[in-house]
């Protein structure tokens, strides 16, 4: 019996039906590299999911919430789909996005009022298809809305990043991934907690080193 029982676990183990300890099976969406080493490591498939949310949640603007992306977005500036940025606090810092090697021309700006209105663009362009990237700042969202977007993410086959409050971190979402960034001792470093990673385990007092 103990032999059946241990070959059962076994099949069950070679099966990846099961989570073992802080081992996490990768699946087999696509992904684009964070440009960071250490933080492409600790991503499902090594990097941000490609048609899936990933939620960045901050204490506050200019925190490196931006820093963390523009790897990322200067590689896929080189698509021929646009950058798409709903409801941001501030008007991009265009010298910055192209010293850091972000095709400005592919990159468009739509302000939003209303939380419901910034919703519901960022929705539209997800699942537009012509989208490589949308980035939203929205203030509030509730777990039916993120499985909206996550869906239209998908269907769009569109990277995403949403900005929210630290706050909210305790509500529930449907992101495939979720950051919190603290506060840095050290100007020259990152501080993030992967609170969701699809398929993982939490990380917590993670740094890496920002960008020049």
């Amino acid at each position: 019996m103990e032999r059946t029982m241990a070959q059962q676990i076994e099949q069950l183990l070679q099966s990846n039906k099961v989570w073992q300890g802080s081992q996490w099976q990768h699946s087999h969406l696509d992904v684009h590299s964070s440009g960071f080493a250490q933080l492409d490591q600790q991503l499902p498939n090594h990097g941000w999911p490609q048609g899936g949310i990933t939620e960045v949640l901050y204490e506050k603007h200019g925190i490196g919430e931006l820093q963390l992306l523009l790897p990322a977005l200067a590689k896929l500036s080189q698509q021929s789909r646009w950058i798409i940025w709903v409801a941001p606090p501030f008007m991009p810092n265009a010298p910055a996005l192209q010293q850091h090697g972000v095709d400005i021309s592919k990159v468009i700006v739509i302000r939003s009022e209303q939380c419901s209105d910034a919703l519901w663009t960022i929705e539209q362009a997800l699942k537009s298809g012509s989208c490589s990237a949308v980035l939203g700042w929205l203030d509030g969202l509730d777990l039916k809305a993120s499985r909206r977007l996550q869906l239209a993410a998908e269907q769009g086959d569109c990277l995403s990043y949403l900005f929210r409050p630290l706050q909210q971190q305790q509500q529930s979402s449907s992101a495939s991934v979720r950051m919190a960034l603290h506060p840095s001792k050290s100007p020259e470093h990152i501080n993030y907690h992967l609170l969701k990673r699809r398929g993982g385990a939490p990380l917590y007092e993670q740094h890496i080193p920002r960008l020049n």
